[in-house]
């Protein structure tokens, strides 16, 4: 019995600093693309239409809100909480409308949707993982 025991503790801490660790990795790629998308508000960057007031006005409505969601879903990955994986869905949601559904004018980035999506799902098979770990734990035993 206390074998048993061991060995579910066992995987639901490793599933968790599985977690923890797929958190915080995502929430400091996010702070880092928080901070590229405030680059480019700025105009620290020196490229084509890195500055707010030479970008479109499409850039003009994706770009703040970007700036503003990448770091907060960063720091709520890093804290591990509940509301910076919303965040962070809300964003990959947001890059995919604007990547995939008007790629002439955002341009086609493929990579960086498919890279939202991957660490969602994981995310996802992981909290699935870890529901089922509980139910289990706290099922009755049947002999």
């Amino acid at each position: 019995m206390t074998i048993e025991i061991f060995a579910r503790d066992k995987d639901e801490t490793l599933n968790r600093a599985l977690t923890v660790w797929l958190c915080r990795l995502s929430g400091l790629a996010l702070f880092g693309m928080g901070l590229l998308y405030w680059t480019r508000l700025i105009g620290i960057y020196d490229g084509d239409l890195w500055r707010f007031d030479l970008m479109p006005v499409w850039w003009r409505v994706a770009a703040p809100a970007l700036a503003v969601m990448y770091p907060v879903a960063g720091i709520g990955l890093w804290m591990t909480t509940s509301w910076g994986t919303v965040i962070w869905v809300l964003i990959a949601a947001i890059e995919g409308v604007m990547r995939m559904g008007f790629p002439h004018l955002f341009g086609a980035e493929p990579a960086i949707v498919g890279l939202h999506i991957f660490g969602l799902v994981l995310l996802a098979v992981l909290r699935i993982v870890s529901a089922f770990e509980s139910r289990r734990r706290t099922s009755p035993r049947r002999v």
